[in-house]
């Protein structure tokens, strides 16, 4: 996730942002820890890892469809 474009590329497996749909967005998920054993490696104990509003400010970005802005 270094830039816009290669965010919004994805990955050989799809899409990582559903523009306008986080609930369907692989971002999403992963940050949300909506991901089953995934969710271990972005929520380490000894990380403190994103916080709920970070969170919940990407979930509003993503809805609210994902621009360059």
């Amino acid at each position: 996730m270094e830039t816009y474009d290669s965010l919004m590329q994805g990955t050989i497996y799809g899409p990582v942002i559903i523009a306008g749909d986080s609930r369907r967005s692989i971002l999403n998920k992963l940050i949300e820890g909506r991901t089953g054993n995934m969710q271990k490696i972005l929520h380490k104990d000894d990380n403190e890892g994103i916080t709920k509003k970070e969170i919940e400010t990407i979930k509003v970005w993503v809805d609210e469809g994902a621009l360059n802005n």
